[in-house]
């Protein structure tokens, strides 16, 4: 295909205090959350200085994408500036006509995969008649450079954990849980899949898949084991290192730091569990090396890039959905 120019695409947070409301009311519009909610979903990110991650890390990779691939990069967000509306109108006004999209987020699902291609929809039709044509590359949580970059963040997280508890360690693999109706997508089993290619390529026996950051009312089924359960029932088994490992998460997001950095080690802190958490993959260099492949690939193909139809199915949003938890948030 021919392409004028590359588009990162990704969630967008807030970047100081007074960005945090505004943020959560852009993200919940339409959705029947209670305002109390809000506003305790709103003391994660004040924890932080009301600073989500993702932004610098979005700055971070652009940085890296422009030094090392021939066109030029742009970046658009779902939730928070730089819209992604904002960013095709200059695409627009710069001359593009077409360009190959990257998200933030590796494994297929609605909010991960499907809704990016609905967000480059709407965006078009606000741009207008000039809006350049944009093609998505699919989740790529399978290519191997993607394993090979958790599976090294896994490794140097093992060399923190003292040299005698290292055989006995526990690794734990998280990801962002989803309702157990959507579980039908490819998403749960992408995740066991790359948590399987992980600890094969470490050889790593023990090891287990927890979900984090659950979002909707106490009676709607969503994945299991929720981490901070996981956590109870290794320490009733005995285990006293516990590694865990948020391959579900490109970067550092909010839920990382809240729902990890946080909420489990504080559990893990009362339990007597000695905890080391991995890094994402992040911007390690074979997760760079992985992008300029995929890139390039897509600009080498007769036809642009196509997710299967029925790969994202959209959420069932009930009545009312509650957020557990920064994690309601966001799974980019």
């Amino acid at each position: 295909m021919s392409y004028d120019a590359i588009l990162l695409l990704s969630f967008g947070g807030p970047e100081k205090r007074e960005e945090v409301m505004p943020f959560l009311e852009n993200v919940l519009r339409g959705r029947n959350v209670p305002r109390e909610r809000m506003l305790e979903v709103a003391e994660h990110y004040y924890r932080f200085g009301g600073r989500s991650p993702i932004n610098d890390y979005c700055r971070q990779l652009l940085a890296a994408m422009r030094a090392s691939l021939p066109l030029p990069v742009y970046w658009g967000n779902r939730n928070w500036h730089p819209l992604l509306a904002e960013t095709m109108r200059q695409m627009a006004r710069d001359g593009v006509r077409r360009a190959l999209a990257l998200a933030t987020s590796a494994y297929a699902g609605y909010s991960g995969c499907r809704q990016y291609l609905e967000n480059i929809e709407t965006a078009r039709r606000e741009v207008g008649e000039d809006a350049p044509v944009v093609d998505k590359i699919p989740p790529f949580c399978a290519h191997p450079l993607f394993v090979q970059a958790n599976a090294e963040r896994v490794r140097e997280a093992m060399e923190r954990i003292a040299e005698a508890g290292r055989p006995a360690a526990r690794v734990v693999y998280t990801a962002h849980s989803i309702p157990v109706a959507m579980a039908a997508s490819e998403y749960e089993g992408q995740i066991r899949a790359t948590a399987r290619a992980v600890s094969a390529r470490l050889g790593i026996a023990a090891w287990d898949v927890a979900w984090q950051s659950r979002s909707g009312p106490p009676a709607q089924p969503w994945l299991e084991p929720d981490i901070l359960t996981h956590l109870r029932a290794l320490a009733v088994q005995g285990v006293e290192d516990v590694l865990i490992a948020p391959i579900g998460f490109l970067s550092d997001h909010m839920e990382v730091l809240y729902d990890l950095d946080v909420e489990a080690a504080d559990l893990c802190s009362g339990l007597g569990l000695r905890m080391t958490r991995a890094g994402t993959a992040g911007l390690h260099p074979t997760l760079l090396r992985m992008i300029g492949e995929l890139v390039r690939e897509g600009m080498a193909a007769p036809e642009p890039p196509a997710c299967a139809d029925v790969c994202c199915p959209p959420p069932l949003r009930p009545q009312a959905a509650r957020p557990a938890g920064s994690g309601a948030l966001s799974r980019a």
